[in-house]
Formats: structure tokens, sequence, C-alpha cells
């Protein structure tokens, strides 16, 4: 009893096990449920795994057990970013307690109750306990908000370092704050339509939808609310890195009242499809992305500065090569930011593109051209984000030595390769025709398959790794939990 008293109370108590614990749900959904795409089932592997896990798989619901599915995880992803702003940021430790249980509770529910109720059977019980699920994490993120209330004088800025106003207000708390609560809102964007389901409403997947000309304010917001919590999650993770790297000095005092202008015009811009703004919704967006986006720059250049600068400190004459190998000597520390750059190549840069051109260009392409760069588009930015998850994971559970570069380098050239083919697989038409394809297309999922397949494995190691660890009676997990408890008296 012992045994598992003091194992629960590492995974659900101490912030490193709460993210082990979302992480494996995760990676056992993604693992599973990955099985039943489009390349497992040419395999053969998708009608396996439906026969031995008994899923009840109806054709005319895929739109609504996709919801299902990407709600699962990432609400869980949002537990994972919550669990890490309670850790780096200083709040009492009632909410911290509170909100950390309950979106722990929350996510669990919805993930365990929602993938029952998608793919085993109809049973509409598990349906409202989805539901509650949902309603608890949304709980869980107003008291964050709460939380992090930026106008108390006991979170205000004593070192002049971090961005700041007059009398000490803490800028980079205020972004934080600013986050949540778009956030919070802009769930209830996605949760208002949701509750019409059954009511004339019917569930729809955004890509399938794009070219008709009349959308109704429902299917509008669905639309808007899955581009601004994609978002948003970006900007949080964002704000989380540059807390870990203890971003600050002049570019950090620039950076976070770009990061809070951004991401208030950002939702000003989304929440306005729905309203008479619609005409010119998307330019506030534009607007809005602006800021944010050169925000994450600003940080971007302060980390590998710092990165530089750290790394050349005992040569007296660094070169060109010195430099070059102090950035990129720690990969956990580069990683990030660097997937932040790269996003710009596969998502972001490829995004504003398309909508520049969207008229001149790609609503001249076949519907399934437009759909397939729309699906590859949020799906590469949720996994960029995911990768930067993990980098940072693996710094907090103190990866050293060959396998902290292993783990770090690993995470980023798979991806990267990956990454990299959806990208190009999505803008094929630019550069091939279809009767031409065949070739530059085979060659494309060879390495997308080979890079997040990698990616899986490499996740699997770590899983089974911790797994063991906490079979040792002075494992890993041990160490952990004495130093987050160390680090609780110390705040």
């Amino acid at each position: 009893m012992q045994f598992i008293k003091t194992r629960f109370n590492y995974l659900f108590s101490t912030t490193k096990g709460l993210i082990l614990v979302a992480i494996a749900m995760i990676a056992v959904e993604t693992a599973v449920w990955g099985m039943l795409s489009g390349p497992m089932a040419e395999l053969g592997v998708r009608e396996v795994v439906i026969k031995l896990f008994g899923m009840d798989i109806v054709q005319s619901q895929r739109e609504g057990r996709i919801i299902i599915l990407y709600h699962s995880i990432a609400m869980a992803v949002v537990a994972i970013e919550t669990y890490m702003v309670t850790s780096l940021l200083k709040m009492k430790a009632f909410f911290k307690t509170a909100i950390n249980a309950i979106i722990t509770v929350g996510y669990i529910t919805t993930m365990i109750f929602g993938m029952g109720f998608a793919y085993f059977g109809r049973n509409w019980a598990f349906h409202g306990l989805y539901i509650f699920g949902l309603s608890l994490i949304f709980f869980a993120g107003v008291l964050l908000i709460i939380a992090l209330w930026p106008w108390s004088k006991e979170h205000h800025v004593t070192d002049k370092e971090y961005a700041h106003l007059k009398g000490g207000f803490n800028l980079e708390r205020a972004a934080f704050f600013a986050t949540a609560v778009t956030t919070v809102i802009s769930a209830l964007f996605g949760a208002v339509p949701g509750s019409y389901f059954g009511n004339g409403f019917e569930v729809f997947l955004a890509e399938n939808i794009i070219r008709i000309p009349e959308k109704t304010t429902m299917e509008y917001s669905v639309i808007g609310h899955l581009h601004i919590m994609l978002a948003l999650i970006g900007i949080m993770i964002t704000l989380i890195i540059g807390r870990w790297l203890n971003f600050k000095g002049l570019l950090h005092k620039f950076a976070m009242p770009l990061m809070i202008l951004g991401t208030i015009v950002l939702n000003l811009g989304v929440w306005g499809v729905v309203t008479p703004l619609e005409p010119i919704a998307h330019m506030i967006i534009y607007v809005g992305a602006t800021p944010s986006m050169f925000a994450a720059l600003l940080l971007l250049i302060w980390s590998w500065n710092k990165l530089i600068k750290d790394g050349v400190a005992q040569i007296q004459k660094p070169n060109l090569g010195d430099r070059l190998r102090a950035l990129i000597h720690d990969p956990l520390k580069f990683g990030p930011t660097w997937q932040m750059l790269f996003m710009n190549f596969t998502t972001s840069g490829i995004g504003i593109f398309m909508a520049i051109k969207l008229d001149e260009i790609f609503r001249i392409w076949p519907a399934r051209e437009e759909r397939i760069e729309l699906t590859g588009h949020w799906h590469v930015l949720s996994a960029i984000i995911a990768t930067i998850i993990l980098l940072y994971y693996g710094d907090m559970i103190g990866l050293k030595g060959k396998i902290r570069q292993l783990y770090g380098w690993a995470i980023i050239i798979l991806s990267d390769i990956a990454f990299g083919a959806v990208t190009i697989f999505e803008m094929k038409r630019l550069w091939v025709t279809e009767a031409e394809q065949q070739p530059l297309v085979n060659g494309l999922m060879y390495a997308i398959d080979f890079g997040l397949g990698s990616l899986l494995v490499i996740l699997a190691i770590l899983m089974v790794w911790r797994l063991m660890d906490l079979f040792k009676p002075k494992g890993r997990w041990s160490e952990e939990q004495e130093h987050d408890i160390a680090q609780e008296v110390k705040s």
C-alpha cells in the first residue's frame, strides 16, 4: 500500500509527475488511435485495431469522433501548460493546488469518457461526463485567471531588468493573464455552438466547408474557435519558454507589451467573425498576429545571444565556429526557439502566403488541395508545440550528457524532417502537376512516416523508462518529488 501511495503522491501532487501523466495519456491515445489513420488502413492495421479493441466505427459519425479525439488531446496539452504556469509563476499555494487538481480531474474525465463515447458505443452518460470534464477545465481556467491577477502588489516587479510599468506593474504576468482570460473567453466561443448540437446544428470539420460561400454564424464561430485556441496555446508556450529561460533585459521590455497587444487584438479579430466586423476581421487578425510573432522573435534573439555569450565566455577571441558551437551546444535550450523559427517556414509564413494569394492561387486549385493545406497547417502547428513541450520536459527532468544530446537532437531533426515534408506536400501543386506528382508524393510520405514514426518510438522509450523508474525504491521520481517539496518550502 505504501508503494502505491508514494507513487500516487508523486504523479498527482508534483509538477513533474502531473506532466508525466499527461504526456503518457497523450502518448497512449496517439499510439492507439494513430493506428486508424490512412497509411495504417492501407496496411490493414486499422481493421485489426478496431476488432482488437472492439471499437464501434460508423462512417457517418466520423466528424464527431475526430472532434472528440482532438479535444481530448488538446485538453491534456492545456493541462500541461497550466502545470508549467503554476510552477513557474508565484501564486498562493491554495490556487496552485486547486488549479492543478481540478484541471487534472477535468482532462482525464474528458479524455476517458469522451473517447469512450466516440469510439466504444454511444453511451450518453459518457458524453455527459465528457462535458463535465470540459466544464472542470473551464473552471480551472477561471481560477488561473484569479491566481494570475497582475494588479496585486505582491506580484509587482522588484528587479528592473524585467518588463514593468511605473510602480512595478509586472508586464510579463499581465501577458500570462491576458492569455488566460482570452483563452477562457475563446473556449466559450466554441462551447456556444457546441450546446446547439442536436438542435438544428450538425457537426462538421472546418476544412470541409471552406468553399461554401455562405456560412452560418455558428459555423464561423466553430472555425474561429479552432484557429484562436491553437494560437493561444502557441502564445502561452512562448511565454512559458521565456519564463523558463529567464527572459529579461531590454528586449523583454519590448516583447511583453507587444505580446499583450497582439493577444488582445488577435482575439478581437477572431471574435469579430461573428459580428458585423466580419468583412474586416481577417485584417484585424493579421494586425494582432504581427506583434505576437515579433515578440517571439525578440525572445529568440535574446535566447540565442545568451547561449552564444555563455558558451564562449571562457574563449578570449571566439570565431564564428566557436559561436555556432556555443549556440547549438545544448539542444534542449536551443531547440524550443529554433522550433519557433522553423514554425514560420512551415505554418505561419505558409498561412500568411495562402491568405494573401487565396483567390489568385489556392482557390483555383481543386478543393482537395486546399483542404490538404489547411489540415496540414493545423496539424504541424499542434505538433511543433508538442515538440517544444517535450524539449522543456527533458530539461525539467534533468537529462544530462549524451542522453540529453540524443534526446534533444532526435526530437528537433526528426520532427523537422516530418514537418518540412508535410509543408512541401501541402504546397506541391506550386511545383508539380497532378499527373507528375506521384514520385514526389511517395518520397514525402516516406519522410513523414519516418520522422513521425521515429518520434513516437522516442516518446515510447521515454515513457517506458519513466515507468520502470517508478518501480525503483529510490528512483529519479523520488529525487524529483523531494526537489518539488523543497521548491514549495522555498516559495
